[in-house]
């Protein structure tokens, strides 16, 4: 048994008293992972103007590369939460990070397209274990209550690493040496690897008896599938302006990429964020105050897939500012609905295949987007951002009904919320 597997040892200060500052001290640091990945991930949205000259790509070109990450995204999670589960967090959370940050160094040194997609999917592959990564982290520290506010802290890792991303290429990348941002990404997850392994080991995760189902069980099992369906309706607003915000305010209202990335691209990620934590808290109130775990978690995704609706707005506002904040109350909406999405396996199946359960959701992710990005860019460029804003607003609804459906087959829906430790 790995020292951070469920029921190693006996009970530590890490889950008592005081010591439960220490756990969120280390998911504070597993966090940091996640924004680092996404650091490695969004320089190549920063910086899509610049490449897509660089490398004579059209806005279904730029999408393809998109799709090289996403579906090595795709393809790997299964296997990075099957990893993970049977050596450890420690273990694989490090391998992940190595991995990626190798990608992300090779990236600089991409001379032709076919290396950048090659890079692309190589860190696509790697990065494939990081949400997976986090959730069971999340699954050993953290109370059942505690998780979705986890994934929301998850998401602040995100957001920073989002803002970092064109802030970074504002001041690294020019025309002739936009390869070091990406290089410098890659040496900062290099980092990371010696801090998480010290910072674990000192504090290794409470014991902890759940319910819990093996990852076998987990494939027959259609509420994880139908979970991944809804995550696939609800994230294409996600993949949206994570990958094309930057793209939207140089094409929509006539910015340069720089002053796109100073002034604007880095704003929906702070509101996202927000989303996050608000998500994450709203259910521990609801929780609290009575409803089921997955009761209250369903009911932030009600509002959330309501305000979601806007999407379809954006392109329809006039200015540049009113566009940007109406991109961040979409993202707001979304992420706040995904950090609830994301904690569900977590309550319905349990720690021990939580990598594995997450990673299905993770891979349901990059199969959206391998498959949505190239569309995005074909309907971008013969009919503007119009037909995607619409169509995008509309999906969240759909994913909101077969939650619903998850939740009415789920007797724990109505359990008392809590865990034993």
């Amino acid at each position: 048994m790995t020292a951070d597997a469920p029921g190693a040892g006996a009970p530590t200060a890490a889950g008592q008293g005081g010591g439960a500052r220490l756990r969120w001290f280390v998911i504070g640091v597993l966090v940091l992972s996640t924004a680092l990945s996404f650091v490695d991930r969004q320089v190549l949205a920063a910086l899509a103007p610049l490449l897509k000259d660089q490398f004579h790509l059209s806005n279904e070109g730029y999408g393809l590369v998109v799709s090289a990450f996403s579906l090595a995204y795709a393809a790997f999670a299964p296997v990075a939460g099957l990893f993970i589960d049977r050596v450890g967090l420690n273990a694989g959370v490090s391998v992940a990070v190595g991995l990626w940050s190798a990608a992300g160094v090779a990236t600089g040194a991409a001379w032709g397209l076919g290396g950048l997609l090659a890079c692309r999917a190589a860190l696509g592959a790697a990065e494939s274990g990081g949400i997976p990564a986090t959730a069971k982290g999340f699954a050993l520290y953290l109370e059942p209550r505690e998780r979705a506010m986890g994934a929301a802290l998850n998401q602040v890792g995100i957001t920073l690493g989002m803002m970092a991303a064109p802030l970074l290429v504002g001041v690294l990348a020019t025309a002739t040496n936009w390869r070091m941002a990406f290089v410098a990404t890659g040496i900062a997850g290099f980092l990371w690897i010696p801090l998480w392994l010290a910072v674990a080991r000192r504090n290794p995760p409470p014991s902890r008896v759940e319910p819990a189902e093996g990852a076998r069980t987990l494939w027959h099992d259609w509420r994880l599938w139908t979970l991944a369906a809804a995550n696939i309706l609800m994230m294409t607003v996600y993949s949206l302006w994570m990958n094309w915000t930057t793209v939207f305010l140089v094409s929509a209202h006539g910015l340069s990429p720089a002053d796109a990335n100073r002034q604007f691209a880095w704003v929906p990620p702070v509101f996202a964020s927000v989303g996050g934590l608000a998500g994450g808290g709203l259910s521990m109130w609801w929780a609290g105050r009575g409803a089921g775990l997955y009761s209250a978690r369903l009911r932030v995704c009600a509002v959330s897939a309501a305000l979601l609706a806007s999407t379809a707005l954006v392109p329809w506002v006039g200015g540049v500012r009113g566009a940007t904040a109406l991109i961040s109350l979409s993202f707001f909406a979304a992420v706040a609905m995904s950090s609830n999405i994301y904690a569900m396996p977590l309550d319905l199946f349990g720690a021990r295949p939580a990598a594995f359960a997450v990673s299905v959701l993770t891979a349901s992710y990059g199969l959206m987007q391998t498959v949505a990005s190239p569309l995005y860019g074909a309907s971008i460029d013969r009919y503007g951002f119009g037909p995607v804003c619409a169509v995008c607003g509309t999906l969240p609804l759909a994913a909101l009904a077969l939650l619903a459906l998850v939740g009415r087959a789920s007797p724990d829906r109505t359990a008392p919320v809590g865990g034993t430790v």
